[in-house]
């Protein structure tokens, strides 16, 4: 399971229909893509749920490696953005966890994202498992966090440059994850690998 996420801020006045528009127009694009887990096309609106921007940020989980670099550089679709928005940056996280949650039927409303980094006193003992110790303490919480009745689906991936875990929630109707760094309203949800991801650890 690989996480991608690229974030277009878009000015203060612009008009978001423009964004649902396109969305409804071409979100179903995706909803049969070999190698794809899910994509949530996700937006954040200014003043609405205390978002200080405009932002359009897909955000996708990947089966395939190699489906992924294909959307990315290989004409699947990313091409459409970089004519329309110019090329953002695309951030990408090993994936670390997921969990199906007692939503998981239900079509998701709105998604949240907690970006947390990883401590670099860490490894406290000497051991050098610091790390795989805090790592399992985030997988039991988003274990946890999955049982909400209004959880679709909960992924954790872990970003190695950078040591910072992600953590990516769909609900049903409100982000409830009072830990997140940023909640999203889901326009769509293409979903074509989404019984296939893992259930737990990906290990």
């Amino acid at each position: 399971m690989y996480a991608k996420q690229y974030e277009i801020t878009l000015p203060a006045d612009y008009d978001m229909r423009v964004v649902r528009e396109r969305v409804a127009r071409g979100g179903h694009a995706l909803d049969d893509r070999a190698g794809l887990a899910l994509k949530a096309y996700v937006i954040r609106e200014r003043g609405v749920a205390g978002s200080p921007v405009n932002q359009y940020a897909p955000f996708y989980l990947w089966h395939d490696t190699g489906a992924m670099a294909h959307f990315l550089v290989g004409g699947g679709g990313f091409q459409n953005i970089i004519r329309d928005f110019g090329r953002p940056t695309a951030r990408h996280w090993t994936g670390v966890a997921c969990h199906a949650g007692p939503a998981r039927t239900a079509l998701p409303r709105a998604a949240s994202r907690r970006l947390t980094p990883v401590p670099v006193d860490e490894d406290r003992d000497g051991t050098g498992l610091g790390l795989a110790e805090f790592v399992e303490r985030e997988v039991s919480q988003l274990h946890a966090l999955a049982r909400r009745d209004d959880v679709h689906t909960a992924a954790l991936a872990l970003d190695p440059h950078d040591w910072q875990l992600l953590r990516f929630v769909l609900w049903r109707d409100v982000a409830a994850d009072e830990e997140a760094t940023e909640r999203y309203e889901v326009l769509h949800l293409s979903a074509p690998g989404l019984a296939d991801l893992p259930e737990g650890r990906t290990w």
